[in-house]
């Protein structure tokens, strides 16, 4: 794959011009999703054997065997995108009919790229305990849940009690999707400037859903040195402001003890992940490390400019289409939802997000350079990659137990 065939895409959005709002309106009337048949309904008998009577062997059979749910239903490839509206991409809070295009999309992804269907749900509260009894009652209908868009620190409790209650796979991909593909991305921007988990220092701006979950994740990966910054400075033990989620990764992270702001952080600093929203002045970046890595991850606005952040930089990347080394979700939630589903797997474990993040970066071979670090969103190679690996990983794991 060459540098021309990794920046196809947004070469081909260029040559069509900028997208315009009626392309965009047009492009989402009536909706993006439409359910299909699987079986033929043109005759007497197609319909006694889809509906009445002969669905009713297999009703009986379900309830004898429930698991047959998953084969004899559309239970087993089908997949719930649920959200409350509450912190939808970079809008904020726009409440739940206006997030249905996002979570429309979601669904699309889906399908798209790992085949699974799935049904986008938003639920008209922001009520934890409501919206984790509205999941478990319908869970039934679905193989697995996919939570979206729900602020922070709520969509912690709401994940830990979700997963708790139900036996399939469930994931916050907010949290988790980000944090798979950012393990990729810099799993692969270390090796371009030749530095190791074990040694690198790393700052991460945003103590939300994703920057708790990056944290986490670098964390099992080997990071020894991390540093997280939230809208008041460095995450620290001793401020007397933070909640729980913020007071855990004040006891787990810092190990220097630095504090202030991002400019005391970001000083040696190896690599900086922003998932913050906020901005960094130039002025910081100067004194990072040689060699530096800056993953500027907020949309639209990244927290700094890719051309800014390049002075300073051997590897930069972004969360947006236009920009080299886009770190999207798209690489890691359809895979690592198909691979789980393909093992029956009842839960999403740390494990599978390691071995997901894995798979990602070892699409990167001989063409791995400071503008590749990961492969296109729209590669079609991702996907089937990652759902392989977290299927055998999972599959492993079950036969030792």
């Amino acid at each position: 794959m060459t540098t021309t065939a990794h920046n196809s895409a947004a070469s081909d959005q260029g040559s069509k011009g900028p997208i315009t709002d009626a392309e965009i309106f047009e492009a989402h009337e009536g909706g993006k999703l439409s359910a299909e048949l699987t079986s033929p309904l043109q005759t007497q008998r197609d319909l006694s054997i889809a509906y009445t009577p002969g669905v009713a062997k297999v009703c009986t059979a379900i309830k004898d065997e429930p698991q047959l749910a998953r084969t004899h239903t559309w239970t087993g490839r089908l997949v719930a995108v649920i959200s409350d509206g509450s912190a939808v991409l970079g809008l904020g809070d726009i409440g739940p009919a206006a997030s249905l295009p996002v979570m429309e999309g979601k669904c699309a992804l889906f399908k798209s790229f790992s085949g699974l269907n799935a049904i986008p749900i938003v639920l008209d509260t922001n009520d934890t305990d409501e919206i984790v009894e509205t999941i478990v009652r319908m869970a039934p209908t679905f193989g697995a849940i996919n939570l979206e868009d729900i602020s922070a620190p709520r969509c912690f409790e709401i994940e830990d009690r979700v997963k708790e209650a139900l036996d399939i796979p469930v994931m916050h991909d907010d949290q988790h999707g980000t944090a798979v593909v950012v393990l990729a991305a810099l799993t692969n921007a270390l090796r371009v400037v030749k530095k190791s988990f074990e040694s690198v220092r790393v700052v991460v701006s945003g103590a939300g859903a994703a920057g708790v979950a990056v944290v986490k994740i670098l964390a099992d990966a080997g990071v020894k040195d991390i540093v997280v910054l939230d809208s008041k400075g460095v995450v620290e033990s001793g401020r007397s402001d933070l909640s729980e989620t913020k007071q855990f990764l004040a006891e787990s992270t810092n190990p220097r003890g630095i504090s202030g702001g991002i400019g005391e952080a970001l000083d040696g600093a190896d690599a900086f992940i922003g998932v913050s929203g906020g901005t960094i002045d130039e002025a910081h970046l100067e004194n990072m490390a040689d060699d530096a890595i800056i993953f500027a991850l907020s949309n639209p606005n990244p927290e700094v400019a890719p051309d800014v952040a390049s002075k300073y930089a051997t590897v930069v990347a972004t969360g947006r289409s236009d920009f080299p080394n886009q770190i999207n979700n798209v690489l890691a939630f359809p895979g690592i939802f198909r691979g789980a589903l393909d093992a029956d797997a009842n839960e999403i474990t740390d494990d599978m997000k390691l071995v997901a993040a894995r798979a990602i970066a070892d699409l990167v071979g001989d063409d791995l350079e400071p503008g590749y670090i990961v492969p296109g969103a729209l590669d079609s190679r991702v996907a089937p990659a990652v759902a392989e690996a977290v299927e055998k990983s999972t599959l492993e794991a079950m036969a030792k137990r």
